[in-house]
Order: structure tokens, then C-alpha cells, then sequence
């Protein structure tokens, strides 16, 4: 039998779709329900590596990990990484397959990816009881409706109901719910089941009159009321949404506390990394853009980049480089990762990325960065400071490293260090390393807290995920909805109803 899926769609980006996703995956998990992922195309510069070598969102990672499967490409078989305003590298089944605009994706290769999007729903559908699809942006993108396959585009092909999100926090959320039914087609519309609203803060029965209200314009229910919560700490997809995530997590275990500065840097990627430090109790991780801001830091990390070329340029024109190179003269802490590591190094060739050709590094490295064709996917384990290490990778960049001592796949000068490892400091035993040579470098009296593990915080926080629908969700509802399949029925919304 194939088994059960259902679309979560939202009113607007970062309405909440990856966190309910999220949230419904583990729901049903503990359920006893075998459940899988699918994201048919994302747009994120946060990737991930799966076991089998391919690239796919983070955000997919997240949820195959509350599902407690292994993440595979299926789960996300069009990934888009933006590299400037116009253009995204195209990444289909984890294996990039060129560059291409905005236009020209649109304009017909997008409708030509349908086939392998249906494949891969129709194969994880095979397998598992449930597949709890996301969607992106909006479905009421009416302008890309024709090429469309991860909002209505699938949920028609695939028959699948859809449950539109709406983010109460930024406001506006009843003319979304309504003017995103609107918009749709009859056909589109009749796969609509409801709504459920994200992040509201007051007293849930202040919307009742609203709620209801919406029912009788639309014809559907709402599936619940979700409270805001700070500090979830999920996985991203894109922005700087993480930054307030750098807190001081509890006391440490010594007198002080660290303070990491990550550099904002253009085209930011994977700047989860930071995350595992952050969970630290007694760190306090913050984004910068501003070379004044990282004068009182004891650790700066300059990340992962889709643009190591253009970075660099930022980091000048900034003035950052003339601070990190003090800092490295002075030997505190610096720390790059992935292309933060490369424009560390004495020079760059690049003909791939920026094809700005031949460029000089910051030079704090010996390190020579060339960049191919090919991309570098793996899932690397070594050992650093004494203890195991895991990371994976994701670059064009092959840097030869001539010099220094090594670390990773890169090298440390002193204080600063760079490797293209990213999820290295999520091994506890190795950040905890990693933070003594940190706060001893930098004169603090910081003891790292020895019970810290990463990965029971991440499965504490999609616990919290799981939580938060089956305590707010009219979970009987939505899991009647999954079992039935695609809502009929329902009544049409005709263009231009009045309110």
C-alpha cells in the first residue's frame, strides 16, 4: 500500500513550514508511525552531506533526524544554492549539475525536474507510512504557478492535502489564509483542507471569533493555534534568523564566560555551525558586520561562504581584514571554516565560483586554494586536539596546505585555524578541547561544562518540535486528514469574492 502523505504549505517564507514539518515528523514518530521527510526543491544555502555523499537541505537533515531515519537525497532532490542575485547552482539528486538564472530555471527546466520530484515522493511513499511534505515560499506565487513543483504543483500530481501555515507574529495572518485560498484555482483550492496558525503570543481564545470567521469565508478549519517559543534552535534555511540564537546557556563551569564573534560574511552558508557553540552553557555566540564588534571577542569565526572570493572583497572593504590580521599578530583565537578557511590562506585561483582568477588571500594561513569542477562531498572522521572528530564537507575549493601544524584537513599558525570541516564542533569532546585552547589563548578562567552533548540538545529541541503540535494541534483532526488523503468537497472561493 502506499502509504500517506500530506503538504504543509505556508502563507508566506518563514512562516514556520520546516519547524511544523519538523514538529509532525516526531509527532508521529512517537506515534509509531513510520514517517519520512520530502522537500521536492528548496533554495538554501544551509546543506547537509548524507551517508551516501549527497547534498541536500539542512533543514531536510533536521527532519529525517526527528523522523529518526538516515537523511537521503530523496528527501530533497532539487536544492538551490543562490550565488548572487540571479543565479543558483542547481544541485539534482545531491550532485550539482550547473549554474543557471532565475529565468532560465523557470523557464523550463524547472517543469522538466517534475518527473524525478514524483519519483523520489512516490518512492519514499513506498516505504513509510507517511510522508509529511514542505513546501516553499508560497503557494499563492501565482506568477510561477505554471513551472511550480513543490507547492500546488505536487500536491496536485500527487494528491496530496494541504495545511497552509500562517506566521500570526508578523500580522496579517486572516488576509493570508484568505488571500492565499483566493488566489488558487478551483482545482488547486479543492486540496486546501485549512490553516494552522504559528506563533502567537496572548490568549488563544481572543482568535476564536477570527478563526471562526475564517471558516465561514473558506469553508475549511483551522488545525490549531501553535504558541511562540524562543530559543527552538532548529536548523535554518537561509538568513540570519539563527543570530539570536547566541546566548549563554547556563552557567559555566568556571568564572568566565567566552564570547565568539561570527562574521557575517555575503552568502553566508551553513552557519549552523556556530550552533554547537552556542549550546555551551556559559558562551555567547553573536553575528557581526562591523570590524569594531569582534575588538572584545575571544573567538572569531569567519564561516562558510557560496561567494570565498567575494567574501574576501566584503571583508576588506569592511575593514575586517586589517582586524583579523591584529588578531592573529596578537595571537588570539581566529577560526575559518569551509570558505572562511580558503580566503585565510596566501592565495586563491578561482575560474569556477567568482572566475575572478587570481586572487590573494589574507595570508594568516599557508595555505594555495585552486577551484575545480567538481565538488568535494564527503563525510570525513579524523582526530584533532587529542580526540575523535566527524564533519562533513561541501566545496569546489582543494587547498594545498604548506605549512603550519595540521588540523583537520587544514592547518593552525598559531591561533588560527582553518579547515573545511563543517559540523566539527559538534563532537563534544573536541569543542570542549577546542574552547580550553580558546579561553587559555584569550586569558579566560573558562571551564567548558563536561555534560554537554550536542546531539541530546538537538533531540531534546524536536522533542519540544513534537510537543508543540501535539499539544496545540487538533492532532485527531489533522491525523484523520493524513489518513483519508486529499479533503473533497470543499467550497471554492470564486476570484474576487468579497470579504
Amino acid at each position: 500500500m502506499t502509504g500517506r502523505g500530506i503538504l504543509v504549505a505556508g502563507t508566506t517564507s518563514d512562516a514556520g513550514k520546516s519547524v511544523v514539518t519538523a514538529g509532525i515528523c516526531r509527532w508521529l514518530v512517537r506515534r509509531g508511525v513510520k514517517v519520512a521527510p520530502f522537500k521536492a526543491q528548496n533554495m538554501s544555502l544551509n546543506s547537509f552531506v548524507t551517508r551516501e555523499g549527497a547534498e541536500i537541505g539542512r533543514a531536510q537533515a533536521m527532519q529525517a533526524q526527528a523522523c529518526r531515519i538516515e537523511p537521503t537525497a530523496a528527501m530533497n532532490p532539487v536544492l538551490l544554492k543562490p550565488g548572487g542575485e540571479r543565479s543558483s547552482q542547481v544541485v539534482l539528486m545531491g550532485r550539482p549539475v550547473g549554474e543557471l538564472s532565475a529565468r532560465g530555471y523557470h523557464g523550463g527546466r524547472q517543469e522538466r525536474l517534475l518527473g524525478t520530484v514524483l519519483e523520489c515522493l512516490d518512492g519514499l511513499r513506498r516505504t513509510h507510512d507517511v510522508v509529511v511534505c514542505e513546501g516553499a515560499g508560497s503557494p499563492a506565487e501565482i506568477n510561477l504557478r505554471r513551472t511550480d513543483i513543490v507547492n500546488m504543483g505536487i500536491a496536485r500530481n500527487a494528491r496530496l492535502p494541504v495545511l497552509v501555515v500562517g506566521d500570526i507574529d508578523r500580522g496579517g495572518v486572516f488576509a493570508s489564509f484568505f488571500g492565499t485560498v483566493a488566489l488558487l484555482s478551483p482545482e488547486d483550492q479543492a486540496l486546501v483542507a485549512g490553516f494552522l496558525v504559528n506563533k502567537f503570543r496572548g490568549d488563544v481564545s481572543l482568535l476564536a471569533p477570527g478563526l471562526d470567521m475564517l471558516k465561514g469565508l473558506t469553508g475549511r478549519p483551522s488545525y490549531g493555534v501553535l504558541p511562540f517559543r524562543h530559543g527552538l534552535g532548529i536548523d535554518e534555511e537561509d538568513g540570519l534568523s539563527a543570530a539570536a540564537r547566541g546566548a549563554v546557556a547556563g552557567e559555566p563551569a568556571g568564572a568566565d564566560v567566552l564570547r565568539v564573534a561570527v562574521c557575517a560574511v555575503p552568502l553566508m552558508s551553513n552557519f549552523t555551525d556556530a550552533d554547537a557553540l552556542a549550546a555551551e552553557p556559559g558562551v555567547v555566540v553573536r553575528f557581526v558586520d562591523r570590524p569594531e564588534e569582534i575588538a572584545d571577542a575571544d573567538l572569531v569565526v569567519v564561516p562558510g561562504t557560496r561567494g570565498t572570493v567575494r567574501a574576501l572583497a566584503w571583508l576588506r572593504e569592511r575593514g575586517f581584514s586589517e582586524a583579523l590580521l591584529r588578531r592573529a599578530a596578537g595571537g588570539l583565537p581566529v577560526l575559518g571554516i569551509c570558505g572562511g578557511f580558503q580566503l585565510l590562506g596566501e592565495h586563491i585561483q578561482d575560474d569556477v565560483e567568482s572566475r575572478a582568477g587570481s586572487v590573494d588571500g589574507l595570508g594568516l594561513l599557508p595555505v594555495r586554494v585552486r577551484f575545480a569542477a567538481g565538488k568535494t562531498l564527503a563525510r570525513p572522521v579524523g582526530e584533532a586536539l587529542g580526540e575523535r572528530v566527524e564533519g562533513y564537507e561541501i566545496h569546489h575549493g582543494v587547498a594545498e596546505v604548506t605549512g603550519g601544524t595540521p588540523f583537520l584537513d587544514g592547518c593552525r599558525v598559531g591561533q588560527t585555524w582553518g579547515t573545511h570541516w563543517h559540523g566539527s564542533l559538534e563532537s563534544d569532546a573536541f569543542r570542549r578541547a577546542f574552547l580550553r585552547e580558546v579561553a587559555a589563548a584569550s586569558g579566560r578562567r573558562f571551564v567548558p561544562a563536561p555534560g554537554t552533548s550536542f546531539a541530546a540538545l538537538r533531540e531534546e529541541r524536536l522533542d519540544r518540535l513534537g510537543d508543540l503540535i501535539e499539544q496545540h494541534a487538533d492532532t485527531d483532526a489533522l491525523w484523520r486528514l493524513i489518513e483519508s488523503g486529499a479533503p473533497n468537497g470543499l467550497p471554492f472561493i470564486p476570484p474576487g469574492a468579497p470579504v
